[in-house]
């Protein structure tokens, strides 16, 4: 059942109990990158593989995602201020122990391509937060492959 969590603006990024932040360069421009994320909501699943279904929601102000295993979120977008930052706020999912989610991609250029970088913001009980953190090599693992296959997307 979905559990609607609290809900933080952007500048919970900076002060979540739990940030992690991975960093990848790619070869595509950051404006190509900002639309795969931004606009083409549809087609996180071709290169995020924890990804099964994304779609906007409410003329584009949200998101609905669901991820292997069976997770699922009701997004707010906070910011889509291209080509530099998209940002969304999950405000209902089905993960246990979420008090507060916000994830943040950011944008710039680097070296002819684009330096992404990605904060997953949270906050829940002590025992969410040690999981979390437990969880970081899978979840960095998860984002360089997805920004790597979000690259060779872009290059077709």
């Amino acid at each position: 059942m979905a559990r609607r969590l609290r809900p933080v603006d952007l500048d919970f990024v900076r002060s979540a109990p739990v940030r992690l932040v991975f960093a990848r360069q790619i070869t595509a421009p950051p404006e190509s990158v900002f639309r795969a994320l931004a606009e083409d909501v549809a087609g996180w699943p071709e290169w995020f593989s924890a990804v099964t279904l994304a779609r906007p929601t409410h003329e584009g102000a949200g998101r609905e995602v669901r991820l292997r295993g069976g997770t699922r979120f009701a997004e707010t977008i906070l910011v889509a201020k291209g080509p530099e930052v998209y940002a969304y706020r999950i405000d209902e999912t089905n993960t246990p122990g979420a008090r507060a989610l916000v994830e943040e991609w950011r944008l710039a250029p680097a070296g002819g391509g684009t330096r992404v970088q990605w904060t997953f913001a949270a906050d829940g009980p002590p025992v969410f937060r040690a999981l979390l953190r437990l969880a970081r090599p899978g979840l960095g693992k998860a984002f360089r492959d997805a920004v790597t296959a979000l690259d060779r997307r872009l290059a077709r």
